[in-house]
């Protein structure tokens, strides 16, 4: 079993077999009780012969020899309604809806006003989205049986008449209208779980969740076994934010039917918005596993892997997605997004270029494409973009900081830095614009400035070792000594490998006639300085060496991998580089040595 269409939409099914019987049941009485169809005015033996042998394989679910039978018949006797109503009927019973169609046509322009026909016909015309046509035949049929005497047996509708009805006027936007039908398929059904889940539907359409969760838990109660009630419920469920209910009858839909793509999709959403991003990419994986084919599946999985910060593994199927589906915008503002986040400002700027048209006055969707330019370089293309942003959103933070930073880059300062000034305002929490200006009044020299801003910026994020190093050496030029030591240890203690901070505080220490402690700071900061300079040329050699090795050239590879460890023997990378040489040259101990090497290294400074 397969759960067909979205969560909330109708289910489309074929004509059912009671629908068939009952027709051909009555088709049958019908000729029996004097259908004329002989030339002579009597009822053609052949004729009535295979009338009979098709009723009777139709009632037993044989629908291949009715079929035949009934074909027969229309051969027979071609101007007899009841034939080809009979004929149509079973072809729509094996879904041979075009060729039933015809048959049902042919039945109505015989005999108008046949409610049965007229309403095989209504159905087959729902069934393949002839929704007007439909509702034509369905309005007509409602008239003529209201007309009929209430002992009639046409009198009264059945249930399936008033479902198909429901989904013809849901389906041209009558939504009320095509509730109350549904109303009354229930009333002449009630304990058809089917009916309840199609009403909850019609419900759901109109984001009527209460309305919607009720019907679908009614359909529950008359089928617990019933996986589309039990995935649409967890839709609403999901739709109304109550997350855990949602996962929980969404898991029961992915048991009783665990080959459907839809459920584990669904699924999956539930995950994300309960946060479990890793469970929901497993289920959204299994969907496609299940149906490789199936998009939805693939966009909502793209979507959890950018959440998850993979965008790389995102890329390709959103990719797939917008190929298949040029006109929708979501997919590639989500592709554009991604390419920029990875690195990939050239391909991603025309799908934010597209996003920023289609919204215009979107603060991230300028704020995106803004930064795709600044990638690219294209300063005064930023500057225009997030000027027109401002426009529409003056109060925008992200535009504002990052406004000022487009200016920074042109090197604008004196425009830039109002507009750090109003982001801080805007957000007094965010110490990206503090800190900013405090970098533009320390490059011009307005170290009062500099000292007050950056300040600010470490008291909001005080874990940012470059701005205590900053902060140490503003407070120097201002000789404020203390204060500039006190931030320059700070900086060293989030960052002791780096030699910039010893060296500044050398200075300082020395300012202030500490001169043991300053030698020791410059002793320091001299051996970290000269441990960067053999990490980078240990860093070129190693390089070096894996492109030789990729050509093969081994021992020559062996020799750079050699010479980087010979400068820094803690490189990971170098040790890591010379095992894959020495396993070339099957020397497999000596490589297993280096390779534990290289992990112990990464397990010190991971």
């Amino acid at each position: 079993m397969r759960l067909d269409g979205t969560t909330v939409s109708l289910k489309r099914r074929f004509f059912p077999t009671l629908l068939v019987q009952r027709l051909i049941s009555g088709l049958a009485l019908a000729l029996l009780l004097g259908v004329q169809a002989g030339p002579q005015g009597g009822i053609n033996a052949e004729v009535q012969a295979a009338f009979r042998a098709g009723s009777a394989a139709a009632v037993n679910n044989d629908f291949k020899t009715a079929e035949t039978e009934f074909e027969k018949v229309v051969r027979l006797a071609p101007q007899l309604a009841q034939g080809h109503s009979a004929l149509g009927t079973v072809l729509l019973r094996e879904g041979k809806v075009p060729q039933a169609i015809a048959a049902l046509e042919k039945a109505v322009e015989l005999k108008p006003g046949d409610i049965s026909t007229s309403t095989n016909l209504a159905l087959a015309y729902e069934q393949t989205r002839a929704y007007k046509k439909a509702l034509i035949l369905f309005k007509s049929v409602e008239v003529e049986a209201a007309g009929k005497p209430v002992s009639d047996p046409e009198h009264i509708l059945p249930s399936y008449f008033f479902s198909g009805y429901a989904r013809s006027l849901a389906a041209t936007g009558q939504p009320a209208a095509a509730i109350s039908k549904m109303k009354s398929a229930v009333a002449e059904s009630p304990q058809s779980a089917e009916l309840h889940d199609d009403l909850g539907s019609l419900y759901a359409q109109q984001k009527d969740w209460a309305g919607a969760a009720s019907e679908f838990q009614e359909a529950i109660q008359l089928n617990p076994r019933s996986a589309t009630a039990h995935l649409h419920l967890g839709a609403a469920f999901l739709a109304r934010q109550q997350v855990p209910a949602a996962i929980q009858e969404l898991t029961l839909a992915c048991q009783l039917v665990p080959d459907s793509a839809v459920a584990a999709t669904e699924l999956g959403k539930a995950y994300v918005a309960n946060s479990e991003d890793q469970r929901a990419i497993e289920e959204f994986q299994r969907a496609i596993r299940l149906d490789a084919g199936y998009r939805d599946a693939k966009y909502q999985l793209a979507l959890a892997l950018q959440h998850s910060d993979r965008n790389q593994e995102a890329i390709p199927l959103l990719r797939q997605v917008v190929a298949a589906e040029p006109k929708n915008d979501e997919a590639g503002a989500s592709l554009g997004l991604a390419l920029l986040v990875t690195g990939n400002a050239k391909d991603a700027i025309p799908f934010l270029e597209r996003t920023v048209k289609l919204k215009p006055h979107d603060a991230t969707a300028n704020e995106n494409l803004a930064a795709a330019y600044l990638q690219m370089n294209q300063v005064e293309e930023a500057i225009g973009v997030l000027s027109k942003g401002l426009k529409s959103n003056p109060n925008n933070y992200e535009l504002h900081y990052n406004l000022g930073l487009a200016l920074k880059f042109k090197d604008a300062n004196e425009a830039a830095i109002p507009e750090f000034q109003t982001a801080s305002k805007l957000n007094p929490l965010a110490y990206e614009p503090h800190y900013t200006v405090g970098i533009l009044y320390m490059q011009d020299g307005r170290y009062e400035d500099a000292a007050r801003e950056l300040s600010t910026a470490m008291k909001l994020h005080p874990q940012n070792a470059d701005g205590w190093a900053n902060l140490g050496s503003v407070y120097r030029k201002m000789e404020k000594l203390p204060e500039a030591a006190e931030a320059l240890r700070e900086a060293i203690r989030q960052m002791p490998e780096q030699p910039d901070p010893h060296l500044t505080l050398a200075t300082v220490l020395a300012q202030q006639g500490k001169t043991s402690e300053a030698a020791e700071e410059r002793k320091k900061g001299a051996d970290l300085e000269r441990v960067a300079m053999n990490r980078q040329r240990a860093t070129a050699s190693t390089n070096s060496g894996n492109a030789l090795l990729q050509k093969g050239q081994v021992a020559d590879a062996e020799e750079r991998y050699q010479e980087a460890l010979a400068d820094d023997p803690n490189y990971a990378e170098a040790h890591r580089g010379l095992a894959n040489a020495l396993e070339r040259q099957g020397k497999k101990a000596e490589a297993a040595d280096e390779r534990r090497k290289a992990e112990e290294l990464e397990k010190m400074h991971p």
